[in-house]
């Protein structure tokens, strides 16, 4: 019988407890979208590449500011020491953080230009 009673009351919170949950994530994003966090937040995640502008800086080693020429001569460099080494992980990397400056160079070029 205690068992029972027990059991009842495992139920019944974590009902409880399952629905305050969701009721505060959706108050939760209720607040964040009035407040302009949620857009802040989905253009902070959805990001080129999964890469930042300064995580792409640091896998070619250019500091911000550094003109396309530098960027390209610093992947070029990096891209033939990896290809020769066989890391595809690497290589990968490489790769994507020069895209990733690459557009937005350009980007800043079409805003400014």
């Amino acid at each position: 019988m205690a068992g029972r009673i027990i059991m009842n009351l495992v139920y019944v919170g974590s009902g409880i407890l399952a629905r305050s949950f969701a009721q505060a994530y959706r108050q939760a994003i209720t607040n964040a979208s009035k407040s302009g966090v949620a857009k802040e937040a989905i253009q902070n995640t959805i990001r080129k590449g999964g890469m930042t502008e300064k995580e792409a800086r640091l896998i070619l080693g250019v500091p911000e500011g550094s003109p396309m020429e530098e960027v390209l001569k610093k992947y070029n460099v990096m891209f033939e020491n990896n290809h020769k080494n066989g890391s595809y992980y690497i290589l990968s990397k490489v790769q994507r953080a020069k895209e990733f400056l690459e557009n937005l160079y350009q980007a800043k070029v079409g805003i400014n230009g």
